[in-house]
Parts: C-alpha cells; structure tokens; sequence
C-alpha cells in the first residue's frame, strides 16, 4: 500500500510539475511570442529547474507543441459546449462558429495558434493538431448539417478545410480590429448559402 501511494504521489507531482511548465510558457508564448521567451524564463516562472524542463520536454519547441495542443483543445471544449446535441444541426454549426470566433479572441490566442504554430511547428504538424480538435468539431458539425439535408453534400474534408480557412481568416483579421460584426454576418451567410433550397432555387432572369 505504502509503494503504491509512492509511485502515485511521484506521478501525481510528475503531473504537476509538467502542468505547471505548460502554464508559465502558455502565459509568456500568449504575452511575448514564442520567438522573444526564453526557457530561463519559463522555468522561473514555472518555479522548477532547467532540467526539470528538459525531463518532461526535449526542448522548447516540444513545450509550445503541447501549449498549442492544449489550447486548441479548450477551444473545441468552448465549441462543443456551445454547440450540445439538443441543437438542430444548423443552429449547432451556427453556435459553434460563434463560439470559436469568441474563444479566439481570448488574449494572444490568436497569435498562438494562427501565426506562431503555423511558423514552429510546420504547417503539416498544425493541421494535424486541429484535425483532432477544432477541425474535428467542425467538420462533425458540417457532416451533421449535410446528413440533416440543412446543407448541401459535399466532399467533407475540402468542405471542411476551406470553412477552417475562412474561420481563421475572420479571427485574424478581428483581432486586427475588423468589425466582428461583419465577419460573423458573413460567414453566417456562406453557411446558409450552401442549404440545398438556396443552391437549386432558380437564378433571377439578367435585366439588360
């Protein structure tokens, strides 16, 4: 009994230990950008040593890895509390991107997953983090809305990486201090612009 409490008191402490690196680089990545924290900086603010870092992650790089992949999981949390089953599936996409484009505008956020990610960690390695967070929200609440016949159907993935695009292009150029107003009411419109009845109502006669 003694030895089990042991081992789980060092992982419980292990656990902390790592946890409380993720947060004081969470905090510098948002605050400074990755390019301008240093691991000095992170351990102190931590409050562990240098080769406590080194234990639970090769190098800095693998540390922003895993505060970006923790980030991008609290933000599809945001977007699967907002968008719960009870929804119909439009007004569960709808809340849904709603709810992204809120959670993207928590400080640095943006510039975490959007610019510094991106440049750290490869384009390929990004898009596999999003793949199992928000894009995967996402695209469970397109493949919902097409299976509900509220949207037309399409390829899922292409339909998928092109609404991505257009979901981080209005997060940034909001944080940029675009109207979220109007980014929202746009995207509103893309997505009600590919219900069925709108794309096979007849197009009005050209006036000359």
């Amino acid at each position: 009994m003694q030895q089990y409490s042991a081992r789980r008191s060092n992982r419980d402490r292990t656990e902390a230990t790592r946890a409380d690196l993720i947060a004081a680089a969470r905090k510098l990545f948002t605050e400074k950008s990755y390019a301008e924290t240093g691991t000095p900086e992170i351990v102190a603010a931590a409050g562990v040593t240098r080769g406590a870092l080194y234990h639970h992650f090769a190098d800095k790089q693998a540390l922003f890895a895993a505060v970006v992949e923790q980030e991008a999981a609290v933000v599809a949390e945001e977007i699967e509390h907002a968008s719960p089953p009870s929804l119909n599936a439009r007004d569960a996409l709808i809340a849904g991107s709603c709810a992204y484009l809120a959670a993207m505008r928590a400080p640095g956020r943006t510039r975490l997953l959007l610019l510094d990610g991106p440049a750290v960690l490869g384009r390929a390695a990004m898009d596999e983090i999003d793949n199992r967070h928000g894009n995967r929200s996402l695209r469970e609440g397109l493949v919902a809305a097409m299976r509900a016949q509220t949207m037309t159907r399409l390829p899922a993935e292409a339909l998928t990486a092109l609404f991505a695009a257009a979901f981080d292009r209005a997060a940034l150029a909001i944080e940029a201090g675009a109207s979220a107003q109007d980014y929202h009411a746009v995207l509103m419109a893309l997505i009600d612009g590919l219900s069925p009845a709108r794309l096979q109502a007849p197009r009005p006669a050209r006036t000359r």
